[in-house]
């Protein structure tokens, strides 16, 4: 105990140096949890994308890639289905419920996504959330559009404006589907996922803006203008993908295997979650990426330490030369360096994670209404604990190296009795 008060009084006295030792340490703690806190709500959120639903079904290629396209809005199908292979598989007796999607236009960069009513009725995201409007209503009317929140923001959208859609996905597009535009009738709440980048139409407004077209051309000399093309037959050929819900989830592998072997066309059919979790692991490589980043900066900050330690060694060794004088064995001398580091380490490791729960706390508001993603209060894990624990044994394990120069130079100094 004594040691300890002279371990703090120590500190206090070079307060103003080691008070920037102190909160170098402080944010690379921060930094530490903060990524750890971020990876596993990442991690969380991106495994919730979509929630509630049993099955994704489109054409056969592969579970990831079927997710890519369908969920983030990131590739392309490599094929259609027919609509009539949909409703097949929507009147299946096990079927509750399910999500037609059309895809393969875009406006400014955003995703075009051709849905209709039962999109905003079932489709779930995070822990089960139905899809809420800042302002308006879902679309009813066939060139009636629903934007996410982010295209709405960024383009500064609101009711009733007008909007084109361009021909294909890419960024940058020349051919404009300037004859048809769509009406905005409604703004989705933030949700954090690829909602937000979205913009939903109806699946007849997609027919509709490609009736006088063919495969993929627009037909030279022929025209068909907005008010006509309601009076055609726009009920879709193909789709892209389907969302589907289950009566009974028992059942999800049994209707995923009839829908695999399906006749009529090759199909695949996966579990979100399950795909998810695979697309996940094949991004784990940049999990540790981060974890590596962030253990380096924790090491710079623990540098820091070592580095006024050591610089103080000097000016401090009149200080061990008293403390020899009125008896302190070199040892003592020794543990006073290693106290000094460990309360440094400790005390950056509290202030760190203060800082991590009051940042977290104060961006709370913002993110939620930026982003629509909540912030659940962070509480320290097991994990939170190790990775502080390490931090303090590394720490330690620095402040060995200033220790034992201070134990050398006082036995150097002439103050230890020889017998």
């Amino acid at each position: 105990m004594i040691l300890l008060n002279l371990t703090l009084r120590s500190l206090w006295n070079r307060r103003a140096s080691l008070l920037l030792t102190l909160f170098s340490i402080a944010i690379s703690v921060s930094l530490l949890l903060g990524v750890e806190y971020i990876r596993k709500e990442a991690k969380s959120s991106f495994l919730s994308t979509i929630s509630g639903t049993d099955l994704v079904v489109g054409a056969r290629s592969g579970p990831v890639q079927l997710l890519l396209y369908s969920v983030f809005r990131i590739g392309n199908a490599t094929n259609n289905i027919s609509w009539q292979s949909y409703q097949d598989i929507a009147s299946k007796p096990l079927v509750d419920w399910t999500i037609p999607i059309s895809l393969g236009d875009s406006h400014k960069g955003y995703r075009v996504l051709g849905t209709n009513q039962d999109y905003f009725r079932y489709y779930r995201y995070g822990d089960k959330h139905l899809l809420e409007f800042a302002s308006g209503k879902p679309f009813e009317g066939v060139f009636d559009t629903v934007l996410g929140a982010e295209v709405a923001s960024k383009l500064g959208y609101k009711l009733n404006d007008k909007i084109v859609v361009a021909h294909g996905a890419a960024t940058t597009s020349f051919t404009l589907h300037d004859d048809k535009p769509f009406h905005v009738v409604g703004i989705l709440k933030p949700t954090g996922t690829p909602i937000d980048r979205t913009v939903h139409v109806t699946l007849e407004g997609i027919e509709a803006i490609h009736v006088d077209w063919v495969n993929g051309t627009k037909v030279p000399g022929y025209h068909i203008s907005a008010d006509e093309a309601l009076h055609k037959n726009l009920q879709p050929k193909l789709i892209t993908a389907f969302m589907v819900g289950l009566k009974n989830r028992a059942a999800a592998f049994r209707v995923q295997r009839e829908i695999n072997d399906y006749k009529r066309e090759p199909l695949l059919a996966t579990v979100p979650g399950v795909a998810l979790a695979e697309l996940w692991q094949a991004l784990g490589m940049f999990e540790t990426v981060l974890r590596i980043i962030t253990g380096f900066v924790v090491v710079a900050g623990l540098l820091g330490m070592l580095t006024t330690l050591l610089s103080t060694l000097n000016e401090r060794r009149r200080e061990m030369a008293i403390l020899r004088a009125v008896g302190a064995h070199p040892y003592h001398v020794f543990l006073l360096f290693v106290l000094e580091g460990g309360v440094l380490a400790v005390l950056g490791c509290l202030l760190g994670a203060g800082l991590v729960y009051v940042g977290l706390f104060a961006a709370r508001p913002w993110v939620v209404a930026e982003y629509g993603f909540y912030l659940r209060t962070w509480i320290p894990d097991l994990n939170d604990g190790l990775m502080l624990a390490v931090v303090a044994v590394l720490a330690l394990l620095f402040s060995l190296i200033p220790g034992a120069i201070a134990y050398r130079r006082s036995l150097q100094d002439g103050l230890t009795v020889r017998v």
